[in-house]
């Protein structure tokens, strides 16, 4: 069977390892394709490339892009995309700049709860220095002995309720979807088990990006825990929408390593079906 995994990070955007490694250690993990989804930033994907055709490894072009639905953050994995795409980029240029305002009132939030500096502490964790994020924060609030690991961090501090987490306006579902389709991509939902969603608020989410024009769903993610899989495997398959798989790697001892996740469920349309660039793969896999 082929290894695809369609969600990854490098120091692009949140992950700790430049792209480069992000395909080395694909390849070493046993990797066919990879897609390299980086937060609102697609800035790595020429340096993946070189080294996927290098080792070869089938690199898919991607983004993660951060969405404000019915009062949520959601994000919306985009595959196979042109990355110098002009609404593409103009749209993740805008909300980069956004990302960089929610940084600064992050830090002001806390400031008011008594842990000062923690801008500049971010600021230095970030490699991209537009790119500014939660986990950035977490990793300095970790450093700074504020909680023993990022997943504490997390808890404790930058989510909804708690110091460090503020409201921000990101970009709406539909501008997602188009400007993945418009440069030529497949947009994704991502680990939607992650959302703090009731059920009859996840199948409106579904049907909103199914109607904006999405196709698919991450049913295997590092992000579900793995009595969600058929869960997700069957919201897949009753809303119509393809199967994808991806551990959304961050960091080496951080969650699920890249290509280390289970097979689909055999009932689901995986996303990939059909892309001529696994052909190569496909014919020299004895299955």
């Amino acid at each position: 069977m082929l290894n695809i995994d369609l969600h990854c990070h490098s120091n692009v955007s949140d992950g700790v390892l430049p792209p480069a490694e992000v395909v080395l250690r694909a390849a070493a993990n046993g990797v066919h394709a990879l897609a390299l989804t980086d937060h609102d930033d697609v800035g790595g994907i020429a340096a993946a490339q070189a080294t996927a055709d290098r080792v070869g490894v089938t690199l898919i072009p991607g983004v993660e892009v951060s969405v404000t639905w019915s009062g949520h953050t959601v994000h919306i994995v985009g595959l196979r995309i042109d990355p110098s795409h002009p609404a593409l980029a103009d749209g993740l240029g805008e909300i980069r700049r956004g990302r960089m305002a929610r940084a600064r009132r992050m830090a002001d939030d806390l400031a008011q709860a008594g842990i000062a500096g923690a801008y500049e502490g971010a600021y230095a964790y970030a490699v991209n220095k537009q790119m500014v994020g939660r986990t950035h924060f977490a990793r300095w609030l970790v450093a700074q002995g504020h909680a023993p690991d990022v997943r504490s961090a997390f808890r404790r501090f930058l989510t909804r309720g708690n110091p460090g987490y503020v409201e921000h306006q990101w970009t709406t579902l539909e501008n997602a979807v188009d400007w993945i389709r418009a440069s030529g991509g497949v947009a994704v939902i991502a680990h939607p088990g992650r959302y703090p969603l009731d059920a009859c608020s996840l199948h409106r989410l579904l049907d909103a990006f199914r109607a904006a024009g999405g196709e698919g769903i991450e049913v295997i993610t590092g992000s579900h825990h793995p009595s969600e899989f058929g869960k997700f495997a069957d919201l897949a398959r009753a809303f119509g929408l393809k199967a994808s798989r991806g551990a959304d790697f961050h960091a080496p001892g951080e969650g699920v390593d890249i290509g280390r996740l289970p097979a689909l469920p055999h009932y689901c349309k995986p996303v990939w079906q059909g892309w001529p660039e696994l052909e190569a793969h496909l014919s020299l896999s004895p299955t």
